[in-house]
């Protein structure tokens, strides 16, 4: 018996060394381009200037904090978060619960819906810019109504313009997360409750939305992380200076980065790290108190 647990406890060891071997190169690739270069820049963003080993406190983090383009630049990702998130969420779920009951034309806009995750951002933003532009599908229509055209890309609509993009081009993904979430219920659980008498309504409180809940939670995570990214979109469609109402903070440090300032840029770096692990730490901590959901 003894020489049996031996034995299981050296292939136990072997298997783990294994395993180890086989996630060492990701585990190396992480450290170096990732963990490293991170460490670095929370180094630098402490330091005088690039290059020098003086140490600052956090002067930089109070120059940065109260500067006027990264306010402007806060306060609008804080927006655009605040509202962009919201909507998604409730329109990719509203979406994928008419798509999970497998309606006339299922595969068809399950489809369409996925379509703009594969289109190259250069394709996307030229699509956007032949409606929104002066001379664009939408101005046309006004006109035709005799309705003065809207400057849409350089004025407080282009707040609206990039939101929509951002609706448009993520949609799709929180829509595949939905409705792999709503795959994994049990049918036999509606089955049940239809035997009750309970109706569609109380089916989607009391059965649906609970048990993807934890899918919620992951969701919610891309979709902050995806609207972090639409500074691509923003950029090609608007330039590294846009209107005010979309000055973002990848604005501002990619701005700062042209400028070849960074400190500044580091500290930028940091404060978004700082910002979205928080967020996702209290979306973690929300997740094991709410736990599994029984019926």
């Amino acid at each position: 018996m003894k020489k049996a647990l031996k034995t299981n406890r050296k292939l136990r060891r072997k298997e783990s060394f294994i395993g180890f071997l086989f996630c060492l190169p990701s585990i190396v690739g992480m450290l170096v381009f990732f963990v490293l270069p991170f460490g670095i820049t929370v180094y630098m963003s402490f330091t005088e200037s690039m290059g020098s080993s003086q140490f600052v406190g956090l002067k930089n983090y109070i120059n940065v904090i109260n500067s006027a383009a990264f306010k402007l630049a806060a306060t609008n990702t804080l927006r655009f978060n605040l509202i962009a998130v919201p909507l998604i969420m409730a329109i990719s779920l509203f979406i994928s619960l008419l798509l999970f009951k497998k309606l006339k034309g299922y595969d068809f806009f399950r489809t369409t819906f996925i379509f703009p995750l594969v289109l190259p951002v250069a394709s996307v933003v030229l699509f956007f810019q032949i409606i929104f532009s002066e001379t664009g599908m939408i101005n046309n229509i006004l006109e035709w109504f005799n309705i003065s055209p809207v400057n849409w890309e350089h004025s407080e609509h282009s707040f609206t313009m990039l939101l929509v993009l951002y609706l448009w081009k993520n949609s799709g993904y929180n829509i595949i997360l939905f409705l792999a979430a709503l795959n994994s219920i049990p049918k036999v659980y509606y089955e049940a409750a239809g035997l009750d008498g309970a109706g569609k309504s109380k089916q989607l409180i009391k059965i649906t939305l609970p048990l993807i809940i934890p899918y919620t939670f992951f969701i919610v995570i891309i979709s902050v992380i995806n609207s972090f990214k639409a500074f691509r979109e923003a950029f090609i469609l608007f330039g590294s200076h846009p209107h005010q109402s979309i000055y973002m903070i990848q604005h501002f440090m990619n701005n700062n980065f042209q400028n070849l300032n960074y400190i500044r840029l580091a500290v930028g770096a940091v404060l978004i790290f700082t910002v979205i692990f928080i967020f996702v730490l209290m979306l973690f901590i929300a997740r094991k108190k709410v736990g599994d959901v029984e019926l």
